[in-house]
């Protein structure tokens, strides 16, 4: 629904000094779900949304340090990406075309366990949050070794990132086993807590992977620091058939068990949901991230999307890792996911376009915890917004602004993105680093032979 508003000028109101008012040809602001609005302007203080409102009335209330005029832009909440492994920018492209098990037993964990480091979780890192901001990403919530490192390339390029408090039971160059993992991990979030733009989850890499005591001590420190835990859980049908054979009951169940499930729990994938598990995950308040074109490339699946929405599940959108998907890119996740659930349902209603939207915004937030601060453009969020540019000639005529942002545009056609009021891009490039700093980093690591073999 577009929403048209009359100018509600009220010249006995005092003109109020702003840091910044952006002027836009649409705002879609996530809530209230399904409305556009047009010829709106949002004013922000402070790093916060002081106001969504009118553009004429915004520029007889307000006066503005600086005013940005999006004449041919719709303006909407930065996009969350509810799951990645950032750092593996690095090893795009290394593992095409083969299965999930043998992606991860034959290449992904050789190379790991070759090459990972605090600088390689750094500059992996870095590359991707060049990517993701340029695509309209402000948060993304990142599963992966050595926090600190990828901490520190998030705030370098001033992105909100959810850091993972990594578990898994096996030894590698970051930790000797789940304790040291958790110790580790619990390290990192002590040292970042006053960071504004970091946060942490628990983040048991899947069942398979992680013990039933593991997966108690890891309930027990959520539930106490109140933090999400964040795991992938039903991606395989191998995965279920393992767990019946070592646990006698499917993946979800054992995590019930175990009393894993709850509103805290971020579910990653969940592709192979049998009816009454679907209602499990409802009954919990459980989120799931669903990363449509990773569960493609990966063969995995295709995940009951329309059934857990119907049922109340909440689903947000993750990429997954650069070498699970090859693209950091929440455009083409939005656009996946939509086309997916139309056609495994039979059901051309299927995931509309706000719905879509909103799984790539609020929903993330609010599985993360953040919904109070970000996810949509309301009054005292923090302002993380994109503007994308719908005047290129693919995207003309314009009918509905939110069908476009979903089947039509791109990442390509962001121009300006903001975390916490500061322009972290502007006009389509990039603040705070060079294109040339960043191909010296993916140069290097090319040239340290770390994807052959």
């Amino acid at each position: 629904m577009t929403v048209h508003t009359e100018n509600t000028e009220n010249l006995a109101l005092p003109v109020l000094p702003i840091d910044t008012l952006i002027e836009a040809r649409w705002i879609i602001p996530i809530q209230p779900h399904g409305i556009t609005l047009e010829h709106h302007a949002v004013a922000i203080q402070g790093g916060r949304i002081l106001a969504v409102l009118p553009t004429e009335e915004a520029r007889q209330r307000y006066q503005a340090q600086q005013t940005i005029s999006l004449p041919q832009h719709v303006l909407l909440p930065g996009l969350v990406n509810l799951h990645t492994h950032a750092a593996m920018t690095l090893l795009r492209g290394y593992a095409d075309d083969i299965s999930l098990m043998d992606w991860l037993n034959k290449k992904i964990w050789p190379a790991e366990a070759m090459h990972v480091s605090p600088a390689f979780v750094h500059d992996g890192t870095l590359l991707a949050c060049a990517e993701m901001l340029r695509g309209g990403i402000t948060c993304f919530n990142d599963m992966y070794f050595y926090p600190e490192a990828a901490a520190s390339a998030a705030l370098r390029l001033g992105m909100r990132a959810a850091l993972g408090i990594l578990t898994i039971e096996f030894p590698t160059a970051y930790a000797a086993d789940a304790d040291d993992y958790l110790s580790k991990g619990l390290a990192a979030r002590d040292a970042l807590r006053d960071e504004s733009l970091i946060s942490f989850c628990m983040a048991p890499h899947a069942p398979y992977t992680v013990s039933d005591r593991s997966f108690e001590r890891i309930a027990t420190l959520a539930a106490q620091l109140d933090l999400p835990i964040h795991l992938h859980v039903h991606e395989t049908r191998d995965e279920i058939r393992e767990s019946l054979r070592q646990y006698g009951v499917r993946p979800l169940e054992r995590l019930h068990r175990l009393e894993m499930l709850g509103p805290n729990l971020i579910a990653v994938h969940a592709v192979h949901l049998e009816p009454g598990e679907i209602f499990l995950l409802a009954e919990q308040g459980c989120s799931v991230a669903h990363c449509p074109t990773s569960n493609m490339k990966l063969s995995s699946g295709i995940p009951p999307i329309s059934a857990m929405v119907r049922q109340g599940v909440r689903i947000g959108l993750g990429s997954d890792g650069a070498a699970s998907n090859n693209r950091l890119d929440l455009f083409r996740e939005m656009n996946h996911a939509a086309l997916l659930a139309k056609a495994a349902s039979g059901d051309a209603t299927a995931l509309d376009a706000h719905s879509v939207l909103r799984m790539a915004t609020l929903n993330g937030a609010a599985a993360l915890g953040l919904e109070q601060r970000i996810g949509s453009l309301e009054a005292g969020k923090q302002a993380d917004l994109c503007a994308v540019r719908l005047d290129d000639i693919s995207l003309r005529p314009c009918y509905d602004p939110a069908s476009h942002l979903v089947h039509a545009a791109g990442r390509e056609h962001v121009s300006h993105v903001w975390v916490a009021g500061e322009a972290r891009v502007i006009n389509a490039a990039l603040q705070g680093i060079d294109d040339t700093e960043l191909l010296d980093i993916a140069n290097l690591w090319q040239n340290k032979a770390m994807c052959l073999g």
